[in-house]
């Protein structure tokens, strides 16, 4: 089963009683073919930016639920056929992918030069003298 979200408007001629119906009669189709909602919510009044089969105003509602791919077209005719249901639209809701997280590597250190022992000038000057042999 694959997760999918539907969203639909319905038409503003609906009764209270029918309002409430309505998300039910959804979850009954989608029954039939075998898949599970999220829980039902009612649908908000909406006013429309411009007119759908002649209304302004409109119920809109989304559904979250799981359904297998090969019975999603028959709940889409389903749906089609349902002459309440101004517009839906039906989306499959995909999981996110996993980010590979790029762990920065510490940049590597320049190696240490080790530190020489100073060595004094007067045992330098002496060792010229005597190696010059002054």
């Amino acid at each position: 089963m694959k997760s999918y979200e539907l969203t639909y408007l319905i038409s503003p001629d609906l009764s209270e009683e029918e309002l409430k119906i309505f998300p039910e009669k959804i979850d009954s189709f989608l029954q039939e073919e075998g898949g599970k909602s999220e829980g039902l919510k009612l649908p908000v009044k909406k006013r429309l930016a411009y007119p759908i089969k002649k209304k302004n105003e409109g119920y809109w509602g989304t559904l979250n639920f799981y359904l297998s791919p090969e019975k999603l077209e028959s709940f889409e005719k389903k749906l089609a056929k349902e002459p309440k249901i101004l517009r839906y639209l039906l989306l499959r809701e995909r999981l996110p992918k996993k980010i590979e997280i790029l762990r920065i590597r510490p940049k590597a250190k320049a190696p240490k030069v080790k530190k020489e022992k100073k060595v004094e000038l007067e045992k330098i000057e002496k060792k010229l003298e005597e190696i010059l042999g002054e």
